[in-house]
């Protein structure tokens, strides 16, 4: 949430983003909550093919300073490597972790789940015993006396309705304090596990995952195992999948597969036990941990974590990674002096997907061996994208595919190509980020559009620049240089510049639109054009692609709008795509180098609208309200209250032909009946203007900016904190709040359709 000023209080961000004891927790379920309505729903991804599906998968698990430490007036750690991540746990040490909202919806653009944390530790082995046996209700009678330790649904019904009012999709079990209860407690909470199970599918959904993580053991002690064997088993069975602890040897993954491949087929399929509770296994399911920090990892973290990598071999041998700690790129370099981001992104995309420049050798630091463990020779360094599948967003027929390639932080603001907010020390807002651009960051592919050109490619380059963006912080500037060349037709030529991969299916029509801006050097004209081409994936025939013709428009500030329609043909059930550029440049003198560079504003992919018979709802902000906290009297700066609105879809002014008979066929009207027909945004801007001491208010395009929706998860609100007002808003009798709608597509709503409200001070005499 990009605000201005700095300094906000607690109320710009999560209610209650986590919980300290399960008394905490209660207190939390003991008052009514509704459902947090701007947190996105987790929508799958498209299957990849048999192929690739097989390979093991990434769990990041993000441990950072203790959770929580983003800050909407500076720049922090930011995940971008959502493509090769299957599902994400945010991780902290208090009893129950909840994801912030903006990291849900980051995930959940991507495909990913996002699943929060139970944990106990230390001192929690009361805790332990309460989460099976429930919290008796005050005035009860006594409890029941029975065999073994009875088991209550209270805490996983609780923590499934947590789940589903947040929007998030399960949860990491740490116990790593022993169960004095011994073998019985140990039964009772695998138990246990299988009633959250159950509640998170009522609540969430069939994707909803419960992890176990490798601590305590089938008698209740805690005892680390390293791999999956008969002393954990019991709850890997309850669990949807196994996380193991990350101290283990060479051996252990190749064992720990053995051991799954031993398993009786009826304990690890449902094939055979018809209606349960119980998920399908397979070696996908178990997790092996790798600590990015060392501590007892093979390969001793760092830039060695791929050492442990092989090992697993997620590739072949078809383990999951479990990854602990991978903002170690941040937490272990931002003190040293004259850190900065800058620096802080090329050391983390080094990690992820090898150094910018591909000759450069990344040194592995020696990791210590433990007593009497053999020399273990790795090759050289391999980034962490050598060992996943990249998979693409989900379709964008299920959730528009939108991206201003944020990175989830900024230095500046934009609407429309105009900075509307300059900051110091930079903003963080994790619900703006979005895809980078799979195929052209980090490094673009470019191809001859025309085959018979000999030429040597052009060189690209791609990077983040924060200097200009359209909607949002930063574009995606494509650099691209080429040699002269001395051939008959080298005065024009033309080059495929691919941006995004997705997955899209037949029997519908979808419309891209992308905004960018071009730069050319003296003598050098551009002709762009937007389209999309098949993608190969893992074998089969090339899909054909039926792609009609773009259309384009020039906005403000330099900018083009370019819309183009596309579909699959009937007889092709899905595909991989690209959407992406063909740039042709004419050179005047084409024996002489040249360079152009691309800054890619934004891109949108989404299903085209209905018929030009069909009445389509034009998206609007019905009304605004602002309360205060506390009575203000002007001249003042400690203005703070929460601003609402609403949102509505309004039809085009009718146009009733004569209807000739009661017989006639056909509607007085067709609405448009697709989920697309009431509008959804992806953020709402806040501005204000000062109302004066005398005279009328300015108009909206004079208002300043204050901020934007996104950090609490809640739909139509904004907290109005004082210190995103500036001071000289504040001497006049009162103040107008503008509320501008973003929808889903990027398209920013005009003013007319926007609304705003007024609130006066108490001038006590004046």
């Amino acid at each position: 949430m990009p605000l201005r000023g700095t300094g906000h209080g607690k109320l710009v961000g999560d209610e209650a983003p986590y919980f300290k004891s399960l008394a905490e927790l209660d207190q939390w379920a003991s008052l009514p909550h509704e459902k947090l309505m701007a947190v996105l729903e987790c929508q799958a991804r498209p299957q990849p093919a048999e192929s690739l599906n097989q390979r093991g998968k990434l769990l990041v698990c993000h441990d950072y300073k203790g959770g929580y430490t983003e800050s909407p007036s500076g720049l922090c750690y930011t995940f971008n490597f959502w493509p090769l991540c299957d599902t994400f746990v945010y991780f902290s040490h208090h009893r129950v972790t909840v994801p912030p909202s903006g990291w849900i919806n980051a995930a959940h653009r991507q495909g990913v789940k996002m699943l929060g944390t139970i944990i106990f530790e230390g001192s929690g082995e009361a805790d332990c015993l309460q989460l099976i046996v429930g919290c008796p209700k005050a005035g009860a009678g006594p409890t029941l006396h029975t065999d073994s330790i009875p088991m209550s649904r209270h805490y996983a019904s609780v923590l499934a309705e947590l789940a589903r009012q947040r929007g998030f999709d399960g949860y990491l079990l740490n116990f790593e304090c022993p169960l004095r209860g011994g073998l019985e407690q140990a039964r009772a909470l695998a138990g246990w596990i299988l009633l959250l199970r159950s509640e998170l599918v009522i609540k969430v959904g069939t994707h909803a995952q419960v992890i176990w993580y490798d601590s305590v053991v089938f008698n209740g002690q805690v005892r680390w195992q390293d791999r999956l064997n008969n002393l954990n088993l019991p709850f890997f069975l309850s669990s949807d999948a196994f996380f193991t602890n990350y101290t283990w040897p060479p051996s252990f993954p190749a064992l720990t597969a053995q051991y799954f491949m031993s398993l009786d087929p009826v304990l690890i399929s449902d094939a055979t036990k018809g209606p349960t509770i119980s998920s399908v296994k397979s070696l996908q399911s178990i997790f092996t941990g790798v600590d990015v920090w060392g501590r007892g990892s093979h390969g001793g973290g760092g830039f060695g974590s791929y050492k442990a990598l092989t090992h697993i071999d997620p590739q072949s041998l078809g383990l999951s990674v479990a990854l602990f700690g991978q903002a170690w790129t941040w937490e272990s370099e931002q003190d040293k002096t004259g850190w900065t981001w800058d620096q802080w992104w090329e050391y983390e995309r080094k990690l992820w997907i090898g150094p910018a420049d591909p000759q450069e050798v990344v040194p592995v630091p020696d990791a210590s061996r433990r007593p009497g463990e053999p020399e273990c020779p790795h090759d050289a360094f391999e980034p962490m994208s050598a060992f996943f599948v990249h998979a693409t967003p989900p379709d964008p027929a299920q959730l528009v595919f939108y991206t201003s390639f944020s990175p989830g932080v900024g230095r500046s603001w934009f609407v429309e190509g105009v900075n509307v907010l300059q900051t110091k020390d930079g903003w963080a807002d994790v619900d703006k980020q979005s895809a980078l651009g799979d195929l052209v960051w980090p490094r673009p592919s470019v191809t001859w559009e025309n085959n018979d050109c000999s030429d040597a490619l052009p060189s690209a380059s791609s990077m983040l620049d924060m200097s200009d963006a359209w909607n949002g912080g930063n574009t995606l500037k494509v650099s691209i240089s080429c040699a002269g060349s001395t051939a008959d037709d080298a005065f024009f030529r033309c080059i495929w510049l691919p941006v995004q991969s997705l997955n899209v299916t037949s029997l519908m029509s979808y419309d891209v639109n992308i905004v960018y801006k071009t730069v050319a050097c003296e003598g050098t004209d551009l002709d762009l054009g937007l389209f999309v081409k098949p993608l190969m994936v893992g074998g089969g025939d090339i899909p054909e692609i039926n792609v009609g013709v773009s259309t384009q428009s020039d906005l403000k500030n330099g900018w083009t709008r370019q819309v183009l329609s596309f579909s699959l043909p009937p007889s092709t059930a899905n595909a991989s795509i690209a959407v992406g550029l063909i740039i042709g440049f004419v050179a005047e003198d084409p024996s002489r180098p040249l360079d152009f560079s691309v800054s890619l504003g934004q891109l949108a992919v989404y299903p085209s609208s209905p018929t030009v018979h069909v009445l389509k709802g034009i998206p609007g902000i019905l009304w605004a309200k602002f309360q205060s906290t506390k009575p203000l009297a002007s001249p003042s700066t400690g203005l703070s209250g929460l601003l609402t609105w609403d949102i509505a879809s309004s039809f085009p002014r009718l146009t009733l032909g004569v209807i000739s008979s009661p017989e006639d066929p056909n509607p007085a009207w067709i609405l448009d009946d697709t989920k697309e027909r009431f509008p959804s945004f992806l953020y709402f801007n806040i501005y204000v203007n000062p109302q004066p001491l005398s005279g009328s208010v300015a108009g909206a395009a004079a208002a300043i900016f204050i901020g934007t929706t996104g950090l609490d998860g809640r739909a139509n609100r904004l907290y109005v904190d004082s210190a995103m007002l500036p001071k000289n808003v504040m001497d006049g009798r009162g103040l107008r709040f503008y509320v501008q709608g973003v929808s889903d597509k990027g398209d920013v709503l005009p003013w007319e359709m926007c609304a705003y409200v007024d609130y006066m001070f108490e001038l006590c005499g004046r």
